[in-house]
């Protein structure tokens, strides 16, 4: 069976709900529920164009979170910040309900945490690859430098994506990822601070999404020591997909999305 894919993209906008937090909306005429999109680290809300594409009636809300991209002047935030600013944008976005929220990465962090704390405001989170270290700590994962953080960001790209993706970019494109250095050190100091919550007290249903492709071992373990610690979590493998799967993968992503929030809609 061919899929066929809504034309419309995201398109940032001036009437965001926090002041200062560049908000990227999808809207459909009449969508069955709505999708907020929380990028992780050295990331930012316009690489969820690719996946928005892929919600047929499925109304799309991303957003840079704050020290990234165009929400850098509101400074860089801690992970309380993060979860303040999505509960936000989830209240002010949800006009139409169910609410799903999809994290990538530590996006995935900031949902989870978020839904720990105020599980009225959510319907289900999708959480894909996002690190707990406080289960399951990823051998060779990175820990903040102390030197420079634009140099700390180009580094964290190489690594994270490839060298062959940085030389590809501008100078231009390089700088802008730099001067998000300040904002992915914060997220990296997060990952070795207290454990933000315990996943025995979250309120709302968690898919934890993971590829088949590079650091699968880790995030298989992580997801199955997650569904221990909560009856609300279960976990799926999408096979092949990378990190980036939102980019690389995103039929495949957005069938896992569908599914969960149909999934969700069932045993409700």
């Amino acid at each position: 069976m061919t899929r066929t894919h809504s034309p419309g993209a995201l398109h940032f906008v001036a009437d965001g709900p926090v002041a200062g937090l560049a908000l990227a909306r999808r809207p459909l005429e009449h969508p069955s529920a709505t999708v907020v999109c929380v990028h992780g680290a050295l990331d930012r809300a316009a690489s969820f164009g690719r996946l928005a594409r892929r919600f047929d009636d499925l109304a799309v809300v991303a957003y840079d979170r704050r020290g990234y991209q165009g929400s850098r002047d509101l400074g860089v935030g801690n992970l309380d910040d993060h979860v303040e600013d999505l509960t936000h944008v989830v209240a002010a976005e949800s006009t139409v309900r169910p609410v799903l929220v999809l994290g990538h990465s530590f996006g995935g962090l900031v949902a989870m945490t978020a839904a720990a704390r105020a599980p009225g405001l959510f319907d289900l989170v999708v959480a894909y690859e996002s690190p707990f270290p406080w289960l399951v700590r990823r051998p060779g994962a990175p820990a903040p430098a102390n030197g420079d953080p634009r140099l700390e960001a180009e580094r964290f790209f190489r690594r994270v994506v490839s060298d062959e993706s940085w030389e590809r970019l501008s100078e231009r494109q390089r700088d802008s990822r730099r001067d998000d250095g300040p904002a992915l050190r914060a997220d990296l100091v997060t990952l070795t601070g207290p454990r933000p919550f315990d996943p025995a007290a979250l309120g709302v249903p968690v898919v934890y999404a993971y590829g088949g492709a590079g650091h699968a071992a880790h995030y298989r373990a992580l997801a199955h020591a997650l569904e221990d610690a909560s009856p609300r979590v279960r976990s799926v493998e999408i096979p092949g997909a990378s990190h980036g799967a939102h980019l690389s993968s995103p039929d495949q992503l957005a069938a896992v999305v569908v599914a969960a929030w149909e999934g969700a809609c069932a045993s409700a």
